[in-house]
């Protein structure tokens, strides 16, 4: 019996993330978005893109990484699709002209909210770019959960709250058709708890056969949510097995790795690649993550470790590439005996760190893991117990051909 299970992004841990920040303004205003400083002002310039490019592309020797991911966010990355468009162009040119090994083994990735998917320009630029290109867009499940946060920008305070949903999901059809192995990535923050099951199933009803889901990282919680959110997913475990939806579809709270203690000297890995990455704002400015920018950061100035006119200084860098799960992690955690799949995001950790420092974990989805352990237990130990029932009914059946399987 085959189980649909998540696909990991394309040439993980192989392919270097480079991220172009085009613009920091969006059509939309997500409550929960970590995009604080969202504005309509700063935004990329051709020539701080081509700066950026000319800079990577002649230090070669420093991004031996076997392939590329060229990520463009906002804000909303395709109310830049011109500049985009540009920037594309103009890399496919230089790697090709320098006989660079990045050619012909590189990805343009987007996540989108999904709005101007269906225009003239984006819809030309992924025709262009069909064979190089990953595009997620971001649908939260119903109406009433995606509504609820991805919400339009207001023009002022007495403008009346208005849901994107009903201008994305027009697009979904076009884009499973044109990338059909997607999958579409949902925020869970405290508010929508309640809408985690029918969501998901309302998502696979779409076409969406992959959702990628997790709790915000934000200290949002309140008393009682794991429970809540434990109980949502034990419903949607129900429903998936009962239903046979893992054979084609996958959600990624359910997963077999999770939930077990870690070894001190084999698992101590950094969760974050953040430092293994490298993001360029609109001033030209280099970020070991996104999350450093400044439109990222409530409490903390950015970490800036290096611009397009002076390169990456490697000093400022080199705290990221020491990170590991045992430097910053209390004990608490490292002795935790379900601590395999507890995510944190680096950026997050520094903005909620008492100090200015990355070595300091943000423990506030601690109850929301452990909730979402005990129902991936219930998941799988439900899930095999049927699969080995309906393996012993397969081999009855086998043996005695002369009984026609039951029409259900």
């Amino acid at each position: 019996m085959n189980i649909k299970e998540t696909d990991r992004s394309w040439q993980t841990y192989s392919a270097k993330n480079i991220t172009f920040i085009v613009t920091k303004d969006c059509q939309l205003a997500c409550k929960y978005c970590y995009l604080v400083g969202k504005n309509s002002d700063e935004k990329m310039s051709f020539k701080i893109a081509k700066q950026a490019i000319d800079y990577i592309l002649d230090h070669e020797e420093d991004f031996m990484e076997e392939s590329v991911v060229w990520d463009f966010i906002g804000g909303e990355p395709f109310m830049e699709i011109d500049l985009i468009d540009k920037i594309c162009d103009y890399l496919k040119i230089e790697m090709y002209r320098r006989n660079h090994h990045w050619f012909n083994s590189y990805r343009f990735s987007f996540s989108t909210n999904g709005i101007n998917y269906h225009t003239d320009k984006v819809q030309a630029f992924i025709k262009k770019n069909i064979n190089h290109l990953s595009i997620g867009i971001t649908i939260d499940g119903t109406k009433q959960k995606h509504d609820l946060n991805r919400i339009y920008k207001r023009k002022d305070a007495n403008e009346e709250e208005r849901g994107s949903y009903e201008d994305v999901v027009k697009n979904i059809p076009l884009w499973t058709e044109q990338f059909p192995g997607a999958g579409t990535k949902v925020t869970i923050s405290s508010a929508d708890i309640p809408y985690i099951k029918e969501s998901v199933l309302h998502l696979y009803s779409l076409g969406i056969h992959e959702v990628n889901i997790n709790c915000v990282f934000e200290d949002v919680w309140n008393e009682g949510d794991d429970l809540l959110f434990e109980d949502q997913l034990m419903q949607l475990a129900d429903a998936i097995i009962d239903g046979a939806f893992y054979k084609d579809y996958a959600c990624s709270f359910f997963s077999e790795n999770i939930g077990k203690p870690m070894d001190k000297v084999l698992e101590n890995q950094n969760w974050c690649g953040a430092g293994k990455m490298l993001s360029i704002d609109a001033a030209g400015n280099f970020y070991p993550c996104t999350r450093f920018a400044g439109y990222s950061l409530r409490e903390k100035k950015p970490i800036i470790i290096g611009n397009v006119r002076d390169g990456i200084n490697k000093n400022l860098l080199r705290p990221f590439l020491t990170l590991d799960r045992l430097t910053q992690s209390p004990q608490e955690c490292i002795d935790c005996e379900v601590a395999s799949g507890c995510a944190w995001c680096q950026g997050e950790n520094y903005d909620a760190a008492e100090t200015p420092t990355i070595y300091q974990r943000a423990t506030a989805i601690c109850k929301m893991h452990k909730a979402r352990v005990r129902a991936n237990n219930y998941y799988w130990n439900k899930l095999y117990r049927k699969l080995e029932l309906e393996g012993e009914r397969e081999e009855f059946e086998k043996n005695k051909k002369e009984v026609k399987p039951e029409i259900c």
